[in-house]
């Protein structure tokens, strides 16, 4: 039976949506595969990893017939990238799916559709809408100070509060932290929710830069994103997000602005002699200058001097090089906005003239 004749690129977009998810290594065999079904013209693609769904439709169907099966991720996108742009055909037969493009024919196996575990949606307490374009920025702002595999499994993930007309963003490792709101067009009840790290970053690469819509809607233990043909569900992460409000310093005195590229530039040189476990550089605040200076091991140094507009107490201060340079690299703006209080307090680091992204950074001791 025939299922998909299509040109190889409109086979191979819908794939790639939903294969990211795909792990290489599984516990469950089918779980290394997706699932195909159609429906007439319609044909859907859905994967899973038992936390994250992803499903995707083209009408890229050939006759009427209804069937469904699941094959190989991986295999079958490899295969589609290496073939030349030409219609490809799949077609499924004694349980083995073929695929054939001019004189290249490849039959891969199957598992039984009716196998394949997909995610039982919850009933959804929220829902609301925010063009793409405002959820991929809000996601941006935030996503690289999410932690990765630590023991406090809540912070392996994003904080998303919806409060009335703002929806907001925070992440942190426990070393920094990042917040970004923005504001939606309708009110809603207060809803907050732990989005796991993989579902933020596959999110991320999805979302399209466009002011098309997305609808959001939250239950107690899921979320589903639904934007274009593209439908995303996932667990949440169970747990008590700190209270990113306490960390937040309030009273930071020494501010002052400085060139964002300057800065970063100035940063990524230093780096340079500092060593891979320890990558503390110190920052010296002082009238009319902000130092940077860094050692090794090898007794080393490089200096950096930037001349900002400051006439304020003078501070030494050391910061982990890498949480500088994430933040810089994520935001857009000319310039940007320090505070800090004394050597053992967070450093404040925002955008000026604006409340809506705030980044906290831990000093660290040299």
């Amino acid at each position: 039976m025939q299922l998909v004749k299509a040109g190889r690129d409109a086979l191979l977009k819908p794939l790639q949506v939903v294969s990211g998810i795909v792990e290489r290594r599984q516990t469950l065999p089918i779980l290394a595969n997706i699932l195909v079904r159609k429906e007439g013209e319609r044909v859907s693609f859905t994967a899973t990893d038992l936390e994250i769904q992803i499903q995707t439709a083209a009408d890229i169907g050939a006759g009427k017939d209804v069937a469904a099966t699941t094959v190989s991720a991986r295999k079958l996108v490899d295969i589609l990238r290496a073939l030349p742009e030409a219609d490809v055909g799949l077609s499924l037969a004694n349980k083995k799916l073929t695929v054939q493009s001019g004189k290249s024919r490849f039959n891969l196996q199957t598992l039984a559709a009716e196998e394949f575990p997909t995610v039982a949606q919850a009933e959804f307490t929220a829902d609301f809408s925010l063009p793409a374009a405002t959820l991929k920025y809000l996601l941006s702002m935030v996503h690289f100070a999410m932690a990765s595999q630590d023991i406090r499994y809540y912070l392996n993930g994003m904080l998303l509060v919806v409060d009335g007309t703002t929806v907001r963003a925070v992440a942190t490792d426990g070393h920094r932290l990042a917040l970004c709101e923005v504001g939606k067009d309708t009110s809603s009840p207060k809803i907050e929710a732990i989005i796991p790290r993989k579902t933020i970053l596959e999110l991320s690469r999805l979302l399209p830069e466009t002011e098309d819509a997305v609808r959001v809607q939250m239950a107690p233990n899921q979320v589903k994103f639904s934007f274009g043909a593209i439908e995303l569900i996932s667990k949440l992460v169970e747990g008590k997000f700190p209270d990113y409000q306490k960390v937040i310093p309030v009273n930071n005195p020494k501010t002052f602005l400085i060139g964002r590229e300057e800065l970063m530039a100035a940063l990524h040189r230093a780096a340079i002699l500092t060593t891979d476990k320890f990558k503390g550089v110190r920052m010296m605040l002082g009238a009319g200058a902000l130092k940077i200076t860094s050692t090794n091991a090898d007794q080393e140094e490089a200096q950096e001097e930037i001349e900002i507009d400051y006439a304020g107490e003078a501070l030494d201060i050391g910061f982990n090089v890498t949480y500088l340079l994430d933040v810089l690299a994520n935001l857009k703006n000319e310039q940007v906005k320090f505070a800090l209080g004394d050597a053992l307090g967070s450093a404040l680091i925002t955008m000026p003239d604006s409340e809506k992204f705030k980044y906290v950074v831990m000093p660290m001791r040299i």
